[in-house]
């Protein structure tokens, strides 16, 4: 490495220390305030949890909790904070896949949690090895650890999606890194869970409220918590810039209901045609990060292939350690499986062209996946099959004009789906998604049935998708972006440093009452058992 180039890192890192600094500054002044204007608290408290979303910075939903709780105080409810503490021997974000692993970066993360729960109530958890957990576990296999259960707690289970998630694969190898991050997740969380129960059992909380729930530190508490009755309530990033989605269910299966007399009026029309007009053209930020840095039209060499088929089927597919996979998965083992199904119809029909097109974010830095579409594509040599198209994630051509050519759109569960059902087409789903619950896409009830549904639409001389579709998906849409999307843009702005890393404005922490902020409103209400967390207006 060069002088330059090893003067420019220490400049970012200088930047880097320097922006996190001032960050934790601003947020210790407000904390500071906060614990001045909270009132006497008079009731059972609410636990918070997250130990999964950030290190030596603030992230999304590192702000969403803290501003929560902020709000909650400033109520008189009366919130504690479960912290970590070198808690863990290895955390999710802190996982070091090398071989031998580094710790995890304990005394940056605990600077930050100084910050955040500066003037709070906090119970604090250490790592506590136990030697029969230990025993049970040595010399295990990779079908063992997956499932361990411990004294009925279903250990394995709960660390599978954050080993995935770790790993960038769904389907987990059989070496040593592998076996040992199963391992280390387990002890973790065995360790978490026996305290955090302690402590639910000391402060006797009305509710516990965790990071998405489903990496392995919040999901063993909420496992904890719901044996012990209590509600559970989990958050995400919402579908707008800096804007949440707080739940009593599954935050990364995004429940939302919409009532059946929920219609859209002109005005609500004109808005989300606004929004769809800017993510038509890959202009949309998802949890700080800008998937399309580009978007090219279909060129004229691939319109020449397509003009050689009787029909045009676009395959959407998804990231394959994404949370949402586990609700996903219940047609198909995963997604994988589907494809392999997928490769079998292009054999059977020869006359279609499948354009199977790679989610962008399979090929993001810092987070591309290890099992990948394009590697099954390369294995299974779908290019020397004449009717498929395989098109790259890093390559920016339209999704959208791929679906204005298509026959009908087969999916996984992305959230191109709902935005084919918008402009029109019949989309055909293979996994459940959060719409697919709002009759927006065809979702058939089995295996068998999709296979059959399939068949017939590719057979079919001209396919036509049922109006109520594309009325369902607008709905869907509209109130997933304007009343389930909570916005905290009053209070929070990106920090210039990290992508989807945020630093706190400046402003009166009376602003986080609910009667100053309609996001509040619903989070209180919600966390204090009487709300759905949507807004009541747009």
């Amino acid at each position: 490495m060069t002088s330059a180039n090893l003067y420019q890192r220490a400049r970012r890192r200088l930047a880097v220390s320097r922006a996190h600094f001032l960050n934790d500054q601003r947020t210790r002044r407000l904390a500071e305030l906060v614990a001045r204007q909270a009132p006497p608290a008079a009731q059972a408290p609410l636990v918070f949890f997250n130990a999964s979303t950030r290190l030596s910075g603030m992230s999304l939903n590192a702000a969403f909790g803290l501003l929560a709780s902020w709000s909650l105080r400033l109520q008189g409810v009366p919130v504690v904070n479960f912290v970590c503490r070198r808690g863990m021997t290895q955390c999710v974000l802190g996982t070091d896949r090398r071989e031998p692993p580094k710790a995890p970066p304990c005394a940056a993360c605990m600077r930050q949690s100084c910050a955040l729960y500066h003037r709070a109530e906090n119970v604090d958890f250490t790592f506590l090895p136990d030697a029969s957990l230990d025993a049970a576990l040595a010399g295990l296999d990779l079908s063992g650890l997956s499932a361990f259960t411990w004294q009925g707690m279903p250990l394995g289970e709960l660390v599978l999606p954050s080993a995935r998630w770790i790993l960038r694969r769904h389907h987990l190898q059989e070496d040593p890194t592998t076996l040992r991050i199963l391992r280390e997740y387990i002890r973790s969380a065995w360790s978490l869970s026996t305290r955090f129960s302690r402590l639910l059992d000391e402060v006797q909380p009305s509710a516990v409220v965790v990071f998405n729930g489903m990496q392995y530190p919040e999901a063993a508490a909420r496992w904890v918590a719901r044996r012990k009755g209590l509600p559970v309530f989990s958050h995400e990033v919402g579908l707008r810039p800096m804007s949440a989605f707080f739940t009593a269910g599954d935050a990364t299966a995004y429940p939302l209901e919409l009532p059946e007399s929920f219609e859209l009026d002109a005005a609500q029309n004109a808005r989300l045609d606004d929004y769809l007009q800017n993510r038509f053209q890959g202009n949309f930020i998802m949890a700080g990060v800008r998937f399309w840095p580009e978007m090219s039209a279909l060129d004229p060499e691939f319109l020449a292939l397509a003009a050689r088929y009787r029909q045009v089927v676009p395959v959407f597919t998804n990231v394959i350690f994404d949370t949402s996979q586990p609700h996903a998965n219940v047609l198909f083992e995963d997604m994988f499986t589907w494809l392999d199904e997928v490769l079998e119809s292009a054999r059977n029909h020869p006359d279609t062209l499948f354009v199977i097109r790679a989610h962008p974010d399979e090929a993001r830095k810092g987070k591309a996946s290890e099992e990948s579409v394009a590697e099954w594509a390369e294995k299974r040599q779908v290019e020397q099959l004449p009717n498929i198209k395989f098109i790259r994630p890093e390559t920016y051509i339209s999704s959208y004009d791929l679906i204005r050519m298509a026959k009908f759109v087969m999916i996984y569960n992305s959230t191109i789906g709902l935005e084919a059902s918008i402009l029109g087409a019949l989309v055909l789903a293979a996994g459940r998604s959060r719409y697919s619950q709002a009759d927006t896409v065809l979702f058939p009830g089995s295996r068998q049935a999709y296979q059959q549904e399939l068949e017939a639409l590719l057979l079919a001389p001209e396919v036509r998708a049922p109006e109520r579709y594309q009325h369902n998906a607008r709905r869907f849409l509209y109130y997933q972006l304007y009343r389930s999307s909570l916005p905290f843009d009053d209070f929070l702005e990106e920090d210039k440093v990290w992508a989807g890393y945020v630093r706190l404005k400046e402003f009166d922490p009376q602003q986080l009452l609910p009667q100053h902020s309609a996001a509040m409103h619903a989070i209180s209400e919600g966390l204090r058992g009487g709300g759905d967390f949507l807004l009541k207006e747009d």
